[in-house]
């Protein structure tokens, strides 16, 4: 099956090892996306003062309340390919190729104007303050014009991870971080572009990572070669590809509606305190690539050997996943709350500032773990096919907890310290939830 020294045997021979091979290249990329938005945070928090700092924090939960469908949906590719590549069923992994790419396009097209026609309208409803909504609109629409390039990288690293291909993807995202990273210190400091700027060198990166990402898919001698002359969308394939990708969408999408809300509490406290969350926020989102990773590596592994029917050599993907995120995430969320101060101090000078993100950083950093475990079981599922009850699930346990805390508990003791310990409530209740679940549809799938 293994073609190339990029792909990864997910079906036969020893499972630690190729987890961790996996999930590493993995975790970088996903820690390197992060980078791009953290340069953009820094360089305006250092050269442009806390309200551009906080103009572009609070963009954060919106637009990933925007993109975070369609996110989702190239989950559903993955997870196909990865079925059909570990069957050796060519014409199928192709079509799947072909269809994901199409979708990525279109689905690319279709953010770039909602971003631009609604961005001012979703931020006023968040409550945004006057002092920064004008730079949080303009950040956000050229944001969003990057939108296909953005779509396109997803989808086509989505591919990649579905034959254990996440180095070239780390390669690619190591070069646009680069160039983001440049292009920020151009555009903010020596043409004092602001916000303008840093969305700017954002886009700029999202288009060379996507034809990087691109061309790889088209010179690949392989079942997963992309030509641009077939491109268009099967029904029969965009349907599998809908049937685990929205659950796991519209999940990500509705979590992310409940970070917006928590962001609209924070804005109630002011730019001080949106300034912190942003930095707090920022960090925060190191540790959730470093679980989702291996959330990644499981729902992989777990799809391939689902193809070839190795239900057991599943289940030991599963147990290795745990002891990985487990491990990986208290070590980071322990080293984060530790040393959250000095960390904090890259973003901002400001001390109240922060104050409020070590407030924040208390309540969410060294429990981080249990978010791990909290993901790890709807992964599992979704590589077996499984993704409408554990979105379900997810919701009910996750958003319902966090909109009764906010909107029944916070009125009535208002501080970030009350707000923020949702989180750890919230995934203790959805891993219950989820374990519950998990049980019933393996042994379904070990009868079969």
């Amino acid at each position: 099956m293994k073609q190339n020294k990029y792909e990864i045997d997910m079906c036969n021979g020893t499972i630690m090892d190729k987890l961790i091979s996996f999930s590493l290249p993995l975790m970088l990329s996903g820690i390197l996306q992060l980078m791009f938005n953290a340069v953009d945070i820094i360089v305006v928090g250092r050269f442009s003062g806390s309200q551009a700092l906080a103009a572009v924090g609070s963009t954060t939960a919106l637009i990933n309340v925007f993109t975070n469908l369609f996110i989702g949906i190239s989950l559903g590719a993955n997870v196909l390919a990865a079925r059909f590549y570990a069957a050796g069923k060519d014409r199928e992994m192709s079509d799947t190729v072909h269809t994901a790419v199409t979708l990525a396009l279109v689905s690319g097209i279709v953010m770039a104007f909602v971003g631009l026609i609604f961005s001012r309208w979703a931020l006023e409803l968040m409550g945004t303050p006057d002092d920064v909504i004008g730079q949080s609109a303009l950040y956000m629409k050229i944001y969003f014009l990057g939108m296909p390039f953005f779509m396109l990288y997803n989808y086509g690293a989505a591919i990649l991870r579905a034959v254990g291909d996440t180095k070239r993807p780390l390669i690619f995202l190591v070069i646009s971080g680069v160039v983001n990273a440049v292009l920020n210190l151009i555009l903010v400091i020596m043409f004092h572009m602001d916000v303008a700027g840093v969305a700017i060198a954002t886009v700029i990166s999202q288009l060379i990572s996507c034809i990087l990402v691109l061309r790889c898919l088209r010179t690949s001698k392989t079942s997963y070669q992309l030509h641009f002359g077939k491109l268009r969308i099967n029904t029969v394939y965009l349907k599998q590809i809908f049937q685990v990708g929205i659950p796991a969408g519209i999940q990500s999408t509705v979590i992310n509606l409940s970070n917006a809300l928590l962001q609209s509490s924070v804005n109630s406290f002011g730019s001080t305190a949106m300034a912190g969350y942003t930095a707090a926020n920022n960090i925060f989102g190191f540790l959730y690539v470093a679980v989702n990773s291996v959330t990644q590596a499981c729902m992989s592994f777990t799809s391939q050997n689902y193809g070839v029917h190795k239900f057991k050599r599943m289940d030991k993907v599963l147990v290795d996943c745990l002891i990985i995120s487990v491990v990986t995430s208290f070590s980071l969320g322990c080293g984060a709350y530790f040393f959250g101060s000095e960390i904090l101090k890259i973003y901002t000078a400001d001390p109240e500032v922060i104050r409020c993100g070590l407030e924040i950083l208390s309540y969410t950093t060294v429990p981080y773990f249990l978010c791990g475990i909290m993901d790890l079981f709807p992964g599992a599922l979704r590589g077996m096919g499984h993704s409408g009850v554990p979105m379900i699930l997810s919701v009910i346990g996750t958003v319902g907890t966090r909109i009764v805390w906010i909107f029944g508990i916070f009125p009535h003791h208002r501080s970030l310290a009350v707000l923020f310990i949702s989180y750890p409530a919230s995934w203790m209740l959805t891993i219950i939830m989820q374990v519950t679940c998990f049980y019933f549809v393996r042994r379904k799938v070990h009868r079969v």
